[in-house]
């Protein structure tokens, strides 16, 4: 029964993201890396590559690659670090928050849409089952 289950969410999960993908491509501006940077400069404040790539579980190259992307849109920029002139902050501007909010609300009107016929019961269950799946992969990873 177990086994049925986990294929079960195995499948649902694949589709799941499948889906968020492709509402991302044909719906926002920002591409899914974009938003998880600016996201993470928004809620915790200027980073580093390194502590980027740490708190993301992204390799420094990638985040390196995809904040240099920001930083030519405007969407970061790109401050010395005090403590040691070699290495840099990536901090969120005011256009970066501009787009993160509005794609961020796209995000929400389009799951409004899709969660119409739910209760607020489902709903709330779906999320805190969500998180919990979301936390146990975070701390499988550290």
């Amino acid at each position: 029964m177990r086994r049925q289950a986990i294929e079960v969410i195995e499948n649902e999960v694949m589709d799941f993201i499948r889906r968020i993908i492709t509402s991302e491509r044909r719906n926002g501006r920002l591409d899914r890396s974009a938003f998880v940077i600016l996201r993470q400069l928004s809620t915790h404040g200027p980073a580093g590559v390194k502590t980027l790539a740490d708190q993301l579980h992204l390799d420094m190259s990638t985040v390196s690659r995809q904040a240099a992307a920001l930083v030519e849109k405007g969407y970061v920029d790109k401050m010395p670090n005090p403590r040691d002139g070699r290495a840099y902050f990536y901090r969120i501007t005011d256009l970066g928050t501009k787009e993160l909010n509005e794609n961020k609300q796209r995000q929400i009107d389009r799951l409004t849409n899709v969660l119409e016929g739910w209760s607020d019961e489902e709903c709330i269950t779906f999320g805190q089952l969500l998180k919990k799946y979301n936390q146990t992969v975070n701390k499988r990873k550290s």
